[in-house]
């Protein structure tokens, strides 16, 4: 009876000593969390807050096919639109934020700044095109959605670039097209398409442009007094003597007349390829305005995701987990070409898949060749608010020279509010 008592003892010990082996070997897990054949536990369930409604469905797909592929899980928040900063800000106050967010680039990103993990040391990170990385004292702190980019769009027909590289040749450009029966160039009566955009170039062309912006907010500088934006006034003077009248011009008639032939350049960004898809004898490019020798597009980050540093240690880990697949597997790097439509702000994504708009500016940014976007640094509102009604009393006012439209701008700006 000993003998089956002590066997039975024996037979127990064994039961306990392979359950705690597998409960060990059941603890070990990777980054990538997979849960499939491995035995890998899977990580904690993440979510994501973005406000770009356009690929709210592609998003939800998104976090689909992240689980099949990873077994793990993230949750897409339904995206609040024009509330968006404003549900942000609550549940990141109430300790309820998601453990990813997207922000915009400029005073946006600095507002949320201390709620951002150090991505410096993660991998998906290595890859960040140059001059496209968002840091805040030393640290990067946000992977890009993708870039933008804008600048003199052109029919191929009817412009060679490397005949319009400086004021001169621009004038003579323009007014060549006007005697043939062409308008040369076109701006549009939108705020941002009349002037919000095109006046980024003197801006970016600063040597530190964030810092003369803020030295404009002081009244400290002017435009005025400053060479890159003397010759910006000059431009705007041939604008108004060769070509048509942009107050006469809505976006949808400026692209229309663009892909007819009827305009052989525009003053646009990569968006605006969505326009000409349906007229196949347009063969578009993208090239710099050759403001004070400029030679590269403007390109910048619209937005940025963040991973909120408030959230626990296992979600920041799967947060990290699912950027590094989104970045860096085929499938997410598929996704985010041609599901989302963006253009990487990455060099190790493919491109080639891109319309010719947007692969102008994928080369720009992977190779470098880039000015930024400093119109996000402006004081908010300014552009619709101040710079805009300027603009059109200079199109309706043959008489006021570009120094004047300068001083008239240095005006309204001085009396701005600046958040």
């Amino acid at each position: 009876m000993t003998n089956v008592k002590r066997f039975i003892s024996i037979m127990i010990s064994s039961v306990m000593l392979l359950t705690i082996l597998a409960a060990c070997g059941g603890n070990n897990t990777n980054n990538g969390g997979t849960n499939g054949e491995g035995g890998a536990a899977k990580l904690p369930k993440i979510s994501l807050f973005q406000s770009k409604v356009e690929i709210a469905d592609q998003l939800e797909a998104m976090a689909k096919k992240y689980k099949e592929e990873t077994g793990n899980e993230i949750d897409v928040w339904g995206s609040a639109g024009d509330n968006y900063l404003t549900q942000l800000q609550a549940k990141l106050n109430a300790g309820e934020g998601p453990t990813i967010f997207g922000v915009q680039t400029g005073a946006e990103t600095t507002k949320f700044q201390s709620y951002y993990y150090d991505m410096s040391n993660e991998s998906y990170v290595k890859n960040i095109a140059p001059n496209m990385e968002v840091k805040i004292d030393g640290k990067i702190v946000g992977v890009p959605t993708g870039v933008e980019g804008f600048g003199f769009v052109y029919n191929k027909e009817l412009v060679d670039p490397a005949k319009i590289t400086d004021l001169a040749s621009f004038k003579s450009f323009l007014e060549e097209s006007k005697a043939n029966g062409i308008n040369g160039f076109s701006l549009s009566q939108e705020a941002y398409f009349l002037i919000g955009h095109i006046i980024n170039t003197p801006f970016a062309l600063q040597q530190d442009p964030v810092a003369f912006i803020e030295k404009l907010n002081k009244g400290e500088v002017k435009m005025a007094d400053t060479k890159e934006f003397q010759e910006f006034g000059q431009f705007m003077e041939a604008i108004r003597e060769s070509a048509k009248n942009p107050l006469e011009v809505t976006y949808d008639t400026q692209m229309g007349d663009f892909a007819t032939g009827k305009t052989a350049i525009v003053h646009q960004g990569n968006w605006s390829y969505g326009m000409l898809q349906d007229y196949k004898d347009i063969d578009a490019g993208m090239m710099a305005m050759p403001l004070a020798g400029n030679t590269k597009l403007a390109v910048d980050i619209p937005a940025i995701w963040v991973i909120n540093n408030k959230a626990s240690a296992d979600q920041i880990k799967a947060a990290n987990a699912f950027f590094e697949w989104l970045y860096n597997s085929e499938t997410g790097k598929n996704i985010i070409v041609n599901e989302f439509k963006f253009i990487p702000a990455m060099t190790n994504i493919e491109t080639s898949s891109l319309d010719p708009l947007s692969q102008a500016v994928s080369e720009a940014t992977v190779s470098g060749n880039t000015i930024p976007w400093a119109l996000t640094y402006f004081p908010q509102g300014i552009i619709q608010n101040d710079l805009a009604p300027v603009a059109q009393e200079f199109f309706l006012n043959k008489s006021m020279t570009g120094a004047q439209l300068l001083q008239k701008l240095d005006e309204v700006w001085a009396k701005a509010p600046k958040q």
